[in-house]
C-alpha cells in the first residue's frame, strides 16, 4: 500500500494511502462539479432555471443571490484548509435545497447523495476528519 506524507501546520507528518486520497478526491468530485455547474447556471439565468423556480415557489430576483452562495461554498469546499468549513456551509445549504424540494413533493435523492458524497470524500482525503471522527470496529 503506496502511503503519501501530508503535513499539518505545526503537527508531524500524516500519512494516507494513496488509495484513500484518490478515492477521496473523486467522491468529493462529483458533487464539486454538479454544484459548480448548478451555480453557473444561477448566475446565468437561462430560461429553465427561472421556470424551476417559480415551480419551486422562489422568485426570480433570488437566483443571484442562491447561485452566489452556492458558488462560495462550494469553493470554500474545495480549498483543503477551509474543506470542513465549506462541508459545515454545504450541509446547510444543501438542507435547504432538501427542504424547498420536500415543500413541492419532489425526491430529495440527489441532495441527500450530494450530501453523503461531500462528508465522505473529506474524510476520506482529510486526516483531521478522521482523528475528529475516528470510525472503528466492534472488535477493536
Amino acid at each position: 500500500m503506496e502511503t503519501v506524507t501530508t503535513t499539518q501546520s505545526g503537527a508531524e507528518p500524516v500519512r494516507i494511502s494513496k488509495k484513500m486520497l484518490w478515492g477521496g478526491r473523486i467522491m468529493s468530485a462529483v458533487p464539486v462539479v454538479m454544484l459548480l455547474m448548478s451555480s453557473v447556471m444561477k448566475l446565468a439565468k437561462p430560461a429553465f432555471v427561472v421556470e424551476g423556480f417559480k415551480h419551486l415557489g422562489l422568485p426570480e430576483h433570488l437566483t443571484l443571490g442562491i447561485g452566489i452562495l452556492e458558488l462560495a461554498c462550494t469553493l470554500v469546499y474545495i480549498i483543503p484548509r477551509t474543506a470542513v468549513l465549506g462541508a459545515i456551509l454545504l450541509t446547510g445549504y444543501l438542507g435547504g435545497a432538501i427542504l424547498t424540494h420536500l415543500r413541492v413533493g419532489e425526491p430529495v435523492f440527489a441532495q441527500v447523495v450530494f450530501g453523503v458524497l461531500v462528508w465522505g470524500g473529506l474524510y476520506l482525503r482529510d486526516p483531521r476528519l478522521r482523528a475528529l471522527i475516528p470510525l472503528r470496529s466492534l472488535a477493536a
